[in-house]
């Protein structure tokens, strides 16, 4: 028996290893812009390539631009296509993106490359979420979800190396290594067994089921198979496809079904506190801060240089997103998300101290693209010793570390845990689209506010933020590590507590499952 899990784990560890393919991919894309920027705004301002400041606003930001879009369509286009192929296609558009950057001559050439990584970024949701909940089992579900913000921050790591060692465009070419790589491996990987069974592919979906068990013989995944088919059908029937097929009154029961439940109080603060965790994941700081990380390293004047910086910044936050597997199942989400909070408001507050008593009251590329004159007071302040110069540089690193072990992870994990089976994937798109629009206004307007704020004052902003985003959550946001999801829902929908304390009862996840799934009958019938 013991080989038999160790196989499977194998398998299912294979499968979504190949999938976070396309997340590092993504992680790649998504930091682009943070190599872009320090050659960009430093060439001659005749090079058709260079960026004003309004530029770099807009080279930081439009790749979040589309991505609500991307969110829209991602349902759409993934249901008919299946799990895998749909990964697989994502691929495509990246491998032309980073050759069109490659080839720019123009800066509307990167903007447009940008807009689509967006936008594809935006369609990896459904694949993404659905294919790693639909292969694994429920012992090693959370571990393998968990791996995606992993990858997503490894991704990241290897671009900022990339622009280390290479020019822009050389990283660009290197980097399309990665979904063209990608692309090839998803053809070892089966399709998800529950998407061959909803289009009536039985014997496809039992080979998937005993290649994903541990390769091993159909005959062994007989009974998974049955609660597999079981399951299709309460699915189909709670979707409401079991409804008057001849009239064609299912869909129209379907979708008043699905504003009656997001009407619902469980659904409305579950939307709420998920919504109000990708506000904070963004104006905690560490969003701009990775954005325009290499200027902001050299602006508090780093002891090594910015790209070198950003790297050990990238390090820094896979290994956080490594640890917070270990931490939340220890300390629970609840306590961990508090701790990442404390962090950034006494790094972020730390760091406003610090750039103020060192008169550093604006960013260096705002002086470089501006016409302001740079007083000698000021210009001799950003001469510091060796010594002094590790303060802010560890200090936005330990920033960054703590906002990547817990609140930059916290809308995901909301997701997965709170809202009921019908209207999951439909909150999961609204909730992706409301993180990224955030993310959008939070990066596009962060020159906006640092100008009006000043260096210092930006840093007491976003610290300011975390303190109350932690007030606020220690007040609303329960504990849902080693809850059911059954449990969760009934928090949600003021039918009891869940608690502010881990429950490490052994309670299986099948049966918090099964309770779940009666819950929804009851309701739906």
């Amino acid at each position: 028996m013991s080989r038999i899990i160790s196989r499977s784990t194998l398998s299912q560890t294979l499968a979504v290893m190949v999938k976070n393919m396309v997340l590092i991919g993504y992680g790649m894309a998504f930091c682009f812009p943070t190599i872009l920027i320090p050659d960009l705004s430093r060439r001659n301002v005749d090079d058709p390539l260079h960026l004003g400041l309004e530029g770099i606003s807009w080279i930081g930001s439009v790749n979040l631009v589309l991505i609500p879009v991307g969110c829209i369509l991602s349902g759409i286009i993934t249901k008919p296509l299946g799990r895998r192929r749909a990964l697989q296609l994502i691929n495509i558009p990246f491998f032309i993106c980073w050759i069109t950057y490659y080839f720019s001559t123009e800066v509307w050439h990167i903007l447009a490359a940008l807009s689509v990584t967006g936008f594809v970024g935006g369609l990896k949701v459904t694949p993404v979420l659905t294919y790693v909940a639909e292969i694994s089992e429920p012992r090693l579900r959370g571990i393998l979800i968990s791996t995606a913000n992993v990858s997503i921050s490894a991704g990241i790591m290897m671009e900022f190396i990339l622009g280390k060692f290479l020019e822009w465009k050389l990283a660009a070419l290197c980097s399309l290594i990665i979904p063209l790589l990608t692309f090839l491996l998803l053809f070892l990987v089966p399709e998800t067994p529950s998407w061959l069974v909803s289009k009536r592919r039985f014997e496809e979906a039992k080979q998937s089921l005993a290649w994903l068990r541990g390769w091993v013989p159909v005959d062994e995944v007989a009974k998974e198979y049955k609660e597999l088919l079981l399951n299709s059908q309460m699915a189909r029937h709670l979707e409401g496809h079991i409804v008057d097929q001849n009239n064609g009154r299912n869909v129209l029961r379907k979708r008043v079904s699905m504003v009656k439940m997001m009407r619902k109080r469980s659904f409305i603060r579950a939307f709420g506190l998920a919504t109000f965790a990708c506000f904070l994941a963004h104006f905690c700081g560490v969003s701009p801060v990775g954005v325009y990380a290499v200027n902001i390293f050299t602006s508090l004047g780093s002891p090594i240089d910015g790209h070198s910086a950003t790297v050990v910044s990238g390090v820094v936050s896979m290994i956080a997103g490594l640890l917070s597997i270990t931490i939340v199942g220890r300390l629970g989400r609840r306590l961990t998300s508090f701790i990442s909070l404390a962090g950034t408001a006494i790094t972020f507050s730390a760091l406003g101290i610090y750039t103020h008593l060192n008169n550093m009251n604006t960013l260096l590329i705002l002086k470089n693209l501006s016409d302001v004159k740079i007083n000698s007071t000021e210009d001799s302040s950003r001469i510091h010793s060796s010594s002094i110069s590790w303060f802010p540089f560890s200090t936005l690193i330990l920033g960054v570390f703590s906002a990547q072990m817990g609140i930059c992870i916290l809308p995901w994990a909301l997701v997965t845990e709170v809202f009921s089976y019908e209207i999951r994937d439909i909150a999961a798109g609204m909730i992706t689209m409301n993180f990224y629009i955030l993310g959008f206004l939070c990066i596009k307007t962060f020159f906006n506010y640092t100008s009006l704020l000043t260096l210092p004052g930006t840093f007491w902003f976003f610290s300011a933020v975390s303190v109350a985003g932690l007030v606020i959550l220690y007040f609303v946001l329960p504990e849902t590590e080693g809850k059911t999801v059954y449990e969760i829902h009934q928090h949600f929908s003021g039918k009891r507590k869940l608690g502010k304390t881990m429950n490490r009862r052994n309670c299986s996840v099948e049966e918090g499952s099964k309770q779940s799934e009666n819950l929804h009958l009851r309701e739906y019938i």
